[in-house]
């Protein structure tokens, strides 16, 4: 398998150099050359598997510069009952991503039963195992820089935490993440992780960390590596839940579903996107937004015009509160049949703080990928947070509540919807008891979370700056 980016102008590489090297040196991400197929007797097949297993399925399509019984380790010492047992009731369970049926054809994907709370944990787990693997055999280090609006930096410092070789930066905007977000990361004392609040919002984060990546030089003198989605094997560990999914809500796999998604910045719907392009038998992939609505828009009409800084809105739902989707790049490479030359095209326009907007041709064929898409406000889910609990006796967070929104804005009485969960409520809790007028349970040992005392640096929005620090602690 191979690997290639979406901006046409890098070498074709493998699994572990495009694990660690995370953005291509053209500014790309990578991609697999070719979509592995999965025929109904694989799927078939699957039914009988532990998540586990489902996951190594998976993998073994996607890496094969590493040998499979050190990925079945990696995959088995991931993906432990200890690290994904907690569930809603503050009981252990054996089950991974579990399902939980709320009506006909309405199912919650429980994904955020990890250490941080949140669906990245099932992918960062994995990294932070692969990580630690690749390095030891190449004898590498790794200096991570990572952007986060609340759950990814958590996610990544909680499983990159004691790694050998591996020391994390993470950027998240000063002051917008919620409280117990902010102390997930902050209270974390170990020599290894490094927190950096940027003044300004996610994406002047996510900018700095593409500024970083793009400065090939300072990349390679300093063995900078990534844990946003931009990483492939992110996009890779998530892929595996699509089909657990799938696999628990139907009988025959002929059958089709929709999922739902909330999302910001693209990486955990283009997981599904991928999948489907792998022949599961997704009907529709529907697009939750909050306020900040560029890609519903998209959706909508086919024109992608991120916003500014300024411009970004500020939510009751944190996590998604940005405006350019890095991860948008590898479907619009996709839908473009990928065509790398008119990729540059269209991303130079967004570089430069612009838009592109599609031609009619192209517009008619997001129809056959399987995307629509919808919007919410702060009332919205407030209304399904409420609503979900008096009907169900099920706490959704914010996030949740978005993806709630818009499963029933496209709900069919024919098809199984299955809405990603993507955190648990405790992590915002001044929404949930504006709803219901309760706070969520918590784990125990995160009960004082906020008491913790928190440790990040504040800078200004600049690259340098940026730059400086890591030199400095590297």
């Amino acid at each position: 398998m191979k690997y290639i980016s979406t901006r046409g102008k890098s070498p074709e590489l493998n699994f572990c150099d495009v694990l660690l090297g995370g953005l291509a040196p053209d500014g790309g991400l990578y991609l697999p050359k070719t979509y592995p197929k999965f025929t109904k007797n694989d799927l078939d097949l699957m039914r009988s598997m532990s998540y586990q297993e489902l996951a190594f399925s998976i993998f073994e399509k996607f890496i094969d510069d590493i040998p499979k019984d050190d990925l079945m380790g990696i995959v088995n010492n991931t993906y432990t009952a200890d690290v994904f047992g907690y569930n809603r009731s503050n009981q252990n369970s054996n089950e991974i991503t579990p399902t939980l049926k709320l009506k006909d054809n309405l199912y919650l994907l429980s994904l955020s039963n990890g250490p941080t709370l949140a669906f990245k944990d099932i992918a960062m787990q994995f990294l932070g195992h692969i990580f630690e693997y690749v390095l030891a055999k190449e004898n590498k280090t790794l200096n991570i820089l990572g952007a986060t609006s609340g759950d990814t930096g958590p996610a990544a410092e909680y499983a990159m935490k004691g790694k050998k070789g591996i020391n994390v930066f993470m950027l998240s905007p000063y002051g917008t993440m919620s409280p117990f977000q902010a102390a997930q990361m902050f209270s974390l004392a170990d020599e290894n992780i490094y927190n950096i609040a940027v003044k300004g919002v996610f994406d002047d984060c996510q900018d700095i960390v593409k500024a970083v990546s793009n400065d090939l030089q300072f990349k390679k003198d300093n063995n900078i590596g990534a844990v946003n989605s931009i990483n492939w094997g992110r996009i890779l560990a998530q892929i595996v839940y699509y089909f657990k999914g799938y696999l628990a809500v139907t009988k025959d796999s002929t059958e089709q579903v929709d999922f739902t998604v909330p999302t910001g910045n693209f990486g955990n719907i283009c997981a599904g996107h991928i999948a489907r392009m792998m022949d599961l038998p997704i009907r529709h992939l529907v697009v939750a937004t909050n306020e900040n609505d560029v890609l519903d828009e998209f959706f909508r009409t086919g024109k992608y015009y991120p916003r500014t800084s300024e411009n970004t809105f500020q939510t009751s739902s944190p996590s998604m509160d940005i405006s350019k989707a890095s991860n948008f790049e590898r479907f619009i490479f996709d839908l473009i049949g990928r065509d790398a030359s008119s990729l540059r095209d269209y991303w130079k326009q967004i570089d430069n703080g612009g838009f592109f907007e599609l031609d009619i041709e192209t517009k008619d064929k997001v129809s056959m990928f399987g995307f629509i898409s919808s919007s919410s406000k702060h009332r919205n889910r407030i209304k399904f947070i409420k609503q979900f609990y008096e009907e169900y006796d099920v706490i959704i967070d914010t996030h949740t509540a978005d993806g709630v929104k818009a499963s029933l804005d496209h709900l069919s009485k024919d098809t199984p919807m299955l809405v990603l969960e993507t955190a648990l409520p405790t992590k915002f809790e001044k929404t949930v008891y504006e709803a219901i007028g309760k706070n969520p349970i918590r784990p125990e040992p995160l009960v004082n979370l906020e008491k913790e005392h928190q440790i990040f640096e504040v800078f200004d929005n600049s690259t340098s700056l940026v730059k400086d620090y890591i030199l400095a602690k590297k």
